[in-house]
């Protein structure tokens, strides 16, 4: 019984699919390289440059600091002057590091659940190839480091993007901790969209 439960909370938890937005970058490793484990770090900084990171994290505060300023101003001012010096020390850090590079990695629409990726492409990618994606989660700066088998690509479907293709593949060999931020990155997503979804409804009423 207990396995039969486990076995249904697996494939309720593969249907469950977000769309959102990510930062990816893949490079093309054989079948075998697949079953080995991954060498790649899924440290922020070592995704992107720290200005990048710098730059994602403040869209997130940005969304939280307008919620906050409505309950509680005094304490929203607070946070915003923290940000400010946070923002002069990166400068400064940033002014004596001048080689650092922004990352190179493209932002592009995908839609996710914990057993696979859909994601734009600029080419066509064969059915069957084995990839390595590093993927940073715009909106939780969350970086998860996988392998990949590529199960489809397409003409993209939406006309007005700026990525010809859209690629879904299944995730191989991922790491448990990348599997449990995956997992409660989707269901927060989840959450906020069906949130939003309730509120245009209100608002349409």
């Amino acid at each position: 019984m207990n396995q039969l439960k486990k076995t249904i909370s697996d494939d309720r938890r593969h249907f469950f699919r977000i769309s959102d937005s990510v930062n990816l970058s893949y490079r093309f490793v054989d079948e075998q390289q697949t079953k080995q484990n991954l060498q790649a770090t899924s440290s922020l900084l070592d995704n992107c440059s720290l200005s990048s990171a710098l730059e994602l994290i403040n869209e997130e505060s940005t969304a939280l600091h307008n919620k906050l300023e409505k309950v509680h101003s005094d304490f929203a001012d607070y946070l915003k002057l923290l940000d400010i010096k946070i923002d002069l020390i990166a400068q400064a850090v940033l002014a004596l590091s001048p080689s650092e590079e922004i990352s190179t990695n493209e932002t592009r629409n995908a839609n996710i659940s914990v057993s696979g990726l859909g994601f734009e492409s600029n080419e066509m990618l064969n059915i069957g190839q084995f990839l390595e994606i590093k993927m940073l989660l715009v909106h939780s700066t969350v970086v998860i480091v996988t392998y990949a088998k590529i199960i489809h690509c397409e003409k993209n479907p939406n006309s007005y993007s700026s990525y010809p293709y859209f690629v879904g593949v299944d995730f191989l060999n991922m790491k448990e901790n990348d599997r449990d931020l995956l997992s409660k990155h989707v269901a927060k997503k989840q959450l906020q969209q069906i949130r939003q979804q309730k509120e245009r409804q209100h608002h349409g009423a």
